[in-house]
């Protein structure tokens, strides 16, 4: 897992750290178990199966020591977690966990009638654990071997070489009053050694099921003579598998590591190891071996020792399941990859080469991009441009909104926010989903605003008395209710019918002080992994954005935010709009691109740069004032930047700012080279 350290290996001295430090695993356990998907610590949710969809994005997320899945909103630790993938009740996830991490700790686990409780140890990593010796416990159960056949295909020469011995009735030294059960024994050093349950699985108690393999003393890694005395080891996962490799290719042709998890104990070992041998990986054939296997050669990697990554399993899981199953096989495997480690090695060091120029080549090819470029011409002719509503608007965009990120700046008060909320309902009206961030104002704020403009729209569609067109207080107070008449009444209710035909593809999301660009990014995808259609995005507005690192400042903050914006008009193929203020400087100025405030990002990452100005400002008798007062308050609009269309024009519009309502002026003045479009008639809306 990425930028999520692995919890050191030390044991807890009570209850409670044992719990915290288990907790700390969680990132390795679900890199063992779930389904990998796309995005940083990302996985398949094992409840609800999102990841599986065409874009193969997962909502269920790990975090350090808890997950959330955005899609069922499903939620927890690893606790949580283990009892469902393992299919254990509660009273018995925490000492499996123990046992799998090795985690020490005076455990008390509950009895099957709820009330009594006993004493048991999740032992590896016990320090007191390594000062007993186990020497003659060993002796006498190597006595008892011949009482079992369960020797897994390895030879009583080579099982009596590690004193593997046999217990009939073994109980863990921690917990002497649990029920007893035929155990292998496998020494791991004078103080340490597996106990490997030999009975069929049919034949193993449901409650006994967790604990088929018990580890008692520390951490040692199987065979580690091996690292000081040979020129060639096999590394394997299980003390069995490494067994098998032994009883073919010699005393010291493998080591166990006991765990996929002891990667890095195995790794702190070999640092303390004048001696480097050559080394083959033969991690079992799933998935925690793969992650094992990665782990292990980025150790090497770094340290610089030679390896090679090589199966001789024969198709099966493991080593030892290959001996079984297949054992002359497996013996011409072993021998093959002792006796060819150099041109293996040498093999692996040329298939890194040619993967390093691979992956680089399609990062960065343009004729690995080629087809897909052309492919995406042909694709384009069903990507649907998304009009705004506005007609000139649109004819300046060459249809209006398309894939990218779009920015709307203007002075406060301006109505920069009515604008890009009117856009949205016309949007909206067109079949399209739209995601609104209000950052500032309430929901019902906006949904009150569409309203009032609604009821202006109509009464000028109809020729109606305009005196009864209703503000945005106008409508959200219930008090002035009293003193409408009977036709004011009607219409707000048609209003509100009207905004409620496009309401079902309008969404708002309200900031509360904790939003930041990566915060909308996320809610955006946990948006489109709902079921919903990819929407358009707007940002309102960009300065009152939580910052991503409270020590940067506000440039640092701002471009980074519109970056992560660029990314996700990119991702999901979107328009993105990110609604901006001005510098206060620029308050009595024609706009330009150096108003928006923090502009570099902004000036240089947008696709599409709007600013709004009121009529006039620049001019030498121009009164800021005045302009604002006048009803209704003529406000241009200026296309500062297009990266793929024209620029430097301007629309002209009347703003009803009381009913916030924006509509095209009949004579919009635009750009000097574009005759055609400014002797077009403009359709009143």
């Amino acid at each position: 897992m990425e930028d999520i350290q692995k919890p050191r290996n030390v044991p807890p001295v009570d209850f409670q750290n044992a719990v915290e430090t288990i907790k700390q695993y969680l990132p390795d356990y679900a890199g063992e178990h779930l389904e990998p998907s796309k995005g940083k610590n990302q996985f398949v949710c094992i409840f609800c199966g999102s990841g599986n969809g065409a874009n193969s994005t997962g909502a269920f997320t790990v975090y350090r020591t808890n997950y959330y899945c955005f899609s069922c909103h499903q939620h927890g630790d690893i606790f949580d977690l283990a009892e469902k993938v393992e299919n254990i009740s509660k009273n018995s996830v925490v000492q499996y966990l123990a046992d799998k991490y090795h985690v020490q700790s005076s455990l008390s686990v509950i009895g099957n009638n709820g009330a009594d409780t006993k004493e048991c140890s999740a032992v590896l990593d016990v320090e007191n654990c390594g000062e007993e010796n186990f020497d003659s416990f060993f002796l006498d159960a190597n006595r008892h071997l011949c009482e079992t056949s369960y020797h897994r295909g390895i030879s009583l020469e080579t099982l009596n070489r590690f004193n593997v011995g046999f217990v009939p009735e073994w109980k863990h030294p921690k917990n002497p009053h649990s029920s007893g059960a035929p155990r292998l024994i496998i020494p791991t050093s004078s103080g340490s050694y597996l106990a490997r349950d030999t009975r069929n699985e049919d034949e193993i108690p449901d409650n006994q099921r967790s604990y088929v393999k018990s580890k008692v003393g520390r951490v040692h890694i199987f065979n580690e003579k091996a690292l000081e005395t040979s020129d060639i080891v096999y590394v394997s996962e299980g003390e069995l598998d490494a067994l098998s490799i032994i009883d073919i290719a010699g005393y010291d042709s493998a080591v166990g590591l006991g765990s996929v998890s002891n990667v890095d104990f195995f790794l702190s070992v070999l640092d303390k190891t004048a001696h480097k041998p050559k080394f083959i990986i033969a991690l079992d054939n799933d998935r925690a071996g793969e992650k094992a296997r990665n782990e292990l050669t980025a150790g090497f990697d770094e340290r610089g020792i030679e390896y090679c990554v090589y199966d001789p399993c024969c198709g099966f899981k493991d080593p030892n399941e290959s001996l079984i199953n297949s054992p002359e096989a497996f013996r011409r495997a072993v021998m093959y990859g002792k006796e060819h480690i150099d041109d293996l090695i040498a093999k692996r060091l040329n298939d890194d080469e040619t993967a390093r120029k691979t992956e680089y080549d399609g990062q960065f090819s343009a004729k690995v991009f080629l087809k897909d470029f052309v492919d995406g011409i042909s694709d384009s002719v069903n990507t649907e441009v998304i009009p705004t509503g506005f007609e000139v608007l649109d004819n300046m965009l060459d249809g209006g909104l398309y894939e990218g990120l779009y920015g709307i700046g203007a002075i406060s008060s301006l109505g920069k926010t009515t604008f890009a909320l009117q856009m949205a309902d016309q949007i909206a009206a067109q079949g399209h989903e739209v995601l609104v961030f209000s950052l500032e104002m309430s929901r019902n704020e906006l949904i009150a605003k569409s309203i009032s403009r609604n009821t202006l729209r109509r009464l000028k569609q109809s020729g109606g008395n305009m005196q009864h067109a209703k503000t945005t207080r106008g409508i959200m107070s219930c008090k002035k209710y009293n003193s409408y008449c009977q036709s004011e009444k009607e219409l707000i209710r048609a209003s509100i019918n009207d905004y409620e035909k496009i309401a079902g593809n309008i969404f708002i999301r309200e900031g509360i002080g904790d939003v930041t660009a990566e915060t909308i990014a996320e809610q955006v995808r946990e948006h489109i992994e709902s079921g919903h259609r990819p929407p358009v995005v707007i940002v309102d507005y960009l300065q009152i954005l939580s910052p991503k690192n409270e020590k940067w400042t506000d440039k640092q903050n701002t471009d980074s935010a519109i970056l992560t914006f660029k990314r996700l008009s990119r991702d999901y193929k979107i328009p993105v709009i990110a609604i901006s203020s001005f510098n206060r400087e620029n308050y009595s100025v024609r706009v330009s691109m150096q108003a928006f405030k923090e502009s570099g990002a902004i000036e240089y990452s947008t696709d599409v740069l709007i600013g709004l100005q009121l009529k006039g400002v620049g001019n030498k008798n121009f009164d800021i004032d005045q302009a604002k007062i006048k009803n209704p308050r003529e406000v241009e609009a200026v296309i500062l930047k297009n990266r793929n269309g024209r620029t430097s024009g301007k629309i002209g519009f009347d703003f009803y700012a009381m009913f916030n309502y924006f509509v095209e002026s009949d004579a919009a003045p635009v750009s000097s080279d574009d005759e055609a479009l400014s002797s077009k008639k403009i359709k009143r809306l």
